[in-house]
């Protein structure tokens, strides 16, 4: 649900909104919703002035009509990404520092400036009233946690999604619409803030190379890889010096959300509500050799090195899911020079995530309304079908459907609309029992062991993914 809460902090049209959901849960058989709860609407005012009045209200409708919520910690800006209605920036006080020291922002090459999130090179520094990015982050979430408890407590807030990006999602911005680029182009490196140049001379000198500098020639947003010297076949990207920048960058995306995911886990802690971050599709490039596209969003997945299960492993440290989207996509659904691959993704994806023990959530990257699309989530849902006898091998944790809007509720649609969340249940009818079905949410645990450098090394090994069935055994129209 987007723009529910608006800016200015209220809760505009509720009588709309407990129509659409009650039509939701009654006849379409809904168990939930997720909401982005935004930073740049609670903290508005100033350092630690938070207003929950209109959330409050909004989660108890949604309690009271019998449903679950997702709650999304988003911390980043509203606006300039695929499908967003709204604009919701970030505070205006944090947006100030940023007037006298725009380096708080991720910067391309060029100098650049994006304002949607602030730079992982803020993360631990205190330039905000004296508090880190990681404490705003903290506190805002210990605030969530104090004014929602009695919702936590009754069960009926199940999921925290803690944003640690652009989009809410675990990536730098390395493909913005509001600075031109366009699909499938390969993106820019967000890197040159002073602060992570500093850290990436620090860390090169470190290794003994202090002549290495971050690159000059990966090219512009939308450029194809062959005409730049960091992706084109044996570019800088496979050089000694190209692995170190693309282990750095992506190791640093990685901490930043061990971090995070871990302030997160200690304020939760004990507590019956799952953790989820949330990880970017970027299936265009991926039939390049250079994946150029996730590069540049910090995922350093190539043909013999994993980009995904070091997330993965990450998140299995504080008990997290692992919330991912276009599934669904088919590889048909682009040009051939998309060199996409969205079914490989996202079966890549899924099976590392399995593979470290933890769920995996989803969600479709574009509003889908048919049944093509329908069918593809649901045999990313449970990819080698229903166990007559029991829970399917494999299965993922749920889905969420984006996005809340009119044209969901349009006749035919919503027809269709109630056969994918029947056929997401395998046919069956409600069960209240959530431990029947693998669902029962048991108090979050603490990490028993830190993430390391080895840690993400270990798990980057190439290690392939589960086979899936050519087609669901859940069709929508079948």
């Amino acid at each position: 649900m987007l723009g529910v809460v608006n800016v200015e902090n209220v809760f505009a049209d509720p009588e709309t909104l407990e129509t659409q959901l009650k039509r939701l849960k009654e006849e379409a058989g809904v168990d939930g919703v997720m909401v982005d709860v935004w930073w740049g609407i609670i903290e508005s005012k100033g350092p630690k002035q938070y207003d929950w009045t209109a959330y409050k209200t909004l989660f108890q409708l949604i309690a009271r009509l019998g449903l679950k919520i997702q709650a999304i910690m988003s911390f980043h800006q509203c606006g300039g990404n695929v499908g967003d209605i709204v604009t919701i920036p970030i505070p205006q006080w944090v947006r100030d520092v940023g007037d006298s020291d725009p380096d708080i922002y991720y910067t391309n090459r060029k100098g650049t400036r994006d304002i949607e999130y602030l730079s992982i090179g803020v993360d631990n520094l205190p330039l905000f009233a004296g508090r880190t990015a990681v404490q705003l982050y903290s506190d805002y979430m210990s605030s969530f946690k104090e004014n929602m408890a009695d919702l936590i407590e009754a069960g009926a807030i199940v999921d925290i999604e803690v944003g640690l990006g652009p989009a809410g999602e675990l990536r730098y911005p390395s493909y913005p619409q509001s600075q031109g680029w366009v699909f499938p182009g390969i993106g820019e490196f967000q890197c040159y803030d002073k602060y992570l140049k500093k850290d990436f001379k620090e860390a090169a000198a470190k290794a003994g190379h202090p002549e290495w500098d971050l690159p000059e020639d990966a090219g512009e947003y939308n450029d194809k890889p062959e005409d730049t010297g960091f992706f084109k076949r044996n570019g800088t990207y496979v050089s000694e010096e190209g692995k170190f920048f693309l282990t750095w960058y992506s190791n640093k995306l990685i901490f930043h959300g061990d971090q995070i995911i871990g302030e997160a886990n200690k304020i939760y802690a004990g507590l019956k509500v799952n953790l989820a971050a949330k990880v970017s599709g970027i299936h265009w490039l991926y039939n390049h050799h250079s994946h150029a596209a996730e590069l540049t969003a910090g995922y350093y997945n190539l043909f013999k090195r994993d980009g995904y299960r070091p997330i993965a492993r990450m998140l299995s440290k504080h008990y997290g899911i692992l919330n991912f989207t276009c599934l669904e996509m088919k590889d048909t659904d682009n040009t051939a020079e998309a060199l996409s691959a969205p079914q490989e993704l996202v079966q890549e994806v899924l099976s590392k995530a399995w593979k470290e023990g933890i769920e995996v959530a989803g969600e479709n990257a574009l509003e889908t309304y048919g049944a093509k699309g329908y069918n593809q989530i649901l045999l990313n849902a449970r990819p080698n079908g229903v166990n007559p006898n029991g829970k399917p091998k494999l299965r993922m944790y749920g889905f969420t459907y984006l996005r809340l809007s009119d044209t969901v509720f349009q006749e035919d649609n919503f027809e269709l609309f109630k056969k994918l969340v029947r056929k997401m249940h395998a046919d069956q009818d409600y069960c209240g029992d959530a431990a029947k079905y693998g669902h029962e949410i048991v108090p979050l645990k603490t990490p028993n062991s830190q993430l390391t450098v080895e840690d993400i090394a270990d798990a980057a090994q190439p290690s392939g993914a589960f086979k899936w069935d050519s087609e669901t055994d859940m069709k929508v129209d079948g």
